[in-house]
């Protein structure tokens, strides 16, 4: 089955950092556009970040642009969100997403596949 697994969400002060993961099982992610999206509690989801096939196009929405940076691993199939100098409005539930297209696009339904989510929760 074909799954996509976010990690290392959690509690944090305000300016903190986290990291997030997104893992795959039976998906090579080497091959797919990434996408990390958010939501926070009574809000539509939105884009945060992708990146394309090979990393060579990054994009970044205006409210994460300079604090945030997407990467990626093929050896360990992980693509990654560092996350800097969080803010309290960056409290959501995270999720990734992968693109057949190879594409980085903010559109969620233009992925092919999505986890769960991790957590994240920031205090001010």
């Amino acid at each position: 089955q074909l799954q996509l697994v976010e990690s290392g969400g959690g509690l944090v002060q305000s300016g903190g950092s986290l990291r997030l993961s997104c893992t795959a099982s039976g998906l090579a992610l080497e091959y797919y556009a990434i996408g990390w999206f958010r939501q926070a509690p009574g809000k539509e989801r939105e884009g945060v970040s992708c990146v394309s096939i090979g990393g060579g196009i990054t994009k970044y929405s205006d409210s994460v642009k300079g604090r945030f940076t997407i990467s990626r691993d093929n050896a360990k199939n992980t693509v990654y969100l560092q996350m800097n100098s969080l803010k309290a409005e960056d409290t959501a539930v995270y999720y990734c997403a992968a693109a057949r297209s190879g594409l980085c696009v903010w559109s969620q339904y233009l992925y092919d596949y999505g986890g769960q989510g991790t957590q994240v929760t920031v205090s001010s």
